[in-house]
């Protein structure tokens, strides 16, 4: 098996569990936030596939989908159209607000965009340094693993505020 049919299916994996966390909820539903510093579900989603757009853009060499394909005129937020999401205060989280169709959608086009542009890469593309801000520089390879990570991580807490708002 190669490295990138790893990743083709870790991010297959990604998209598959943003449809099952979201899916059957309302926007409230989406919105729900457990505690008044905590993030929402739709926040959560929002995010994680913001950050994956952006970094396979970047990696990729193209425009974010975000901006290309009009996701931003879409969900219509009072955000700066290039933000990802880190760093928001509190007011910020409760401003990301989406159905369940408008984050799965955006969801399945970044999808989509990482596993063309995955499909397109060598077992050497992987090896190609990224970023050299840190020691030892980022390659690839590794950035899409962070990517993976990150995404993964907030899905994980999306799932949980989820069951945390079935129950409230």
């Amino acid at each position: 098996m190669k490295s990138t049919d790893l990743l083709l299916d870790a991010f297959g994996r990604i998209g598959e569990e943003v449809g099952d966390t979201v899916e059957g909820l309302s926007e409230e539903q989406l919105a729900f936030r457990p505690g008044a510093g905590a993030n929402s579900i739709a926040w959560l989603v929002w995010h994680l596939v913001r950050v994956q757009d952006n970094h396979v853009a970047e990696a990729a060499d193209e425009p974010e989908i975000w901006l290309e394909d009009g996701w931003a005129d879409r969900f219509g937020l009072s955000l700066d159209p290039a933000d990802t999401g880190y760093g928001h205060s509190v007011d910020d989280v409760a401003k990301v607000r989406a159905s369940a169709e408008l984050l799965t959608g955006y969801a399945d086009a970044v999808g989509e965009r990482t596993r063309r542009y995955l499909s397109s890469l060598d077992e050497e593309a992987l090896d190609r340094v990224v970023d050299e801000r840190w020691d030892p520089p980022v390659t690839l390879g590794v950035r899409l693993i962070s990517v993976i990570g990150d995404d993964m991580a907030h899905l994980g807490q999306a799932q949980y505020v989820r069951g945390l708002q079935q129950r409230a």
